[in-house]
């Protein structure tokens, strides 16, 4: 492999998918200034995922409702006048 293009800060890192609350451990140098205690007792960085494949639809056969930042309700105070 070519030195020197991999990033230095490759550790363990929680990511949890905020939807379903399904979390999991693997190695990524994703910053994030959030911790979590994992179930082995160790503490890891945490990332906050909006979806995961355990609630994307591809992998799931199930269509959920994803509302991230009130995107629905921004769209239905602009364009909710134009109603019949």
């Amino acid at each position: 492999m070519k030195a020197g293009i991999h990033p230095e800060d490759y550790r363990l890192v929680v990511f949890k998918d905020m939807t379903n609350e399904y979390s999991f451990v693997c190695k990524s140098s994703a910053t994030s200034s959030e911790t979590i205690k994992w179930e082995d007792g160790n503490e890891y960085p945490l990332v906050k995922l909006d979806i995961s494949y355990k609630s994307h639809p591809f992998f799931t056969g199930i269509v959920q409702f994803v509302d991230t930042a009130g995107r629905i309700d921004k769209f239905n105070n602009r364009y909710g006048k134009y109603k019949k």
